[in-house]
């Protein structure tokens, strides 16, 4: 049986990441995150900063995905639940999706295999519609 995550010391840095999170719309890489929080005078190394949005991460305070480049982007979720992303190659821009075919194949294959504690993460990268339109505006 695995445990739940331990609580973590709320410290002011790490008030100041999470009060960042809630400002953003899209995912951002931690060095991104640290800019912005050095930009509003708050005093954090970006090693902290890492370590508080894997923690954050854990706990299942932020959603977690790898981009385009496979670096890792982090956002603050409005879905609590288990969910997928699509996400714009160009813009970045995310769309939380459910996907229920997902799940019931996900269980299925770990279930044939004798897999347990099973967990997964679908990206879906494309292109946006509004950066999709610009490219072929573009190719006019």
């Amino acid at each position: 049986m695995s445990q739940a995550p331990a609580a973590q010391r709320v410290t002011k840095q790490r008030v100041a990441v999470s009060a960042a999170l809630d400002t953003l719309d899209d995912f951002v890489s931690t060095q991104e995150l640290y800019r912005l929080l050095h930009q509003n005078g708050v005093s954090v190394s970006l090693a902290t900063t890492y370590r508080i949005l894997a923690s954050m991460a854990e706990e299942g305070l932020v959603d977690t995905l790898r981009n385009g480049e496979g670096e890792a982007v982090y956002r603050r979720c409005s879905v609590t639940a288990h969910h997928h992303h699509l996400l714009c190659r160009q813009c970045g821009k995310a769309v939380e999706i459910e996907a229920p075919a997902v799940e019931s194949w996900a269980a299925r294959i770990a279930k044939e295999h004798g897999f347990t504690a099973v967990q997964h993460t679908v990206e879906i990268f494309g292109l946006c519609p509004e950066c999709s339109a610009a490219q072929a505006s573009a190719a006019l």
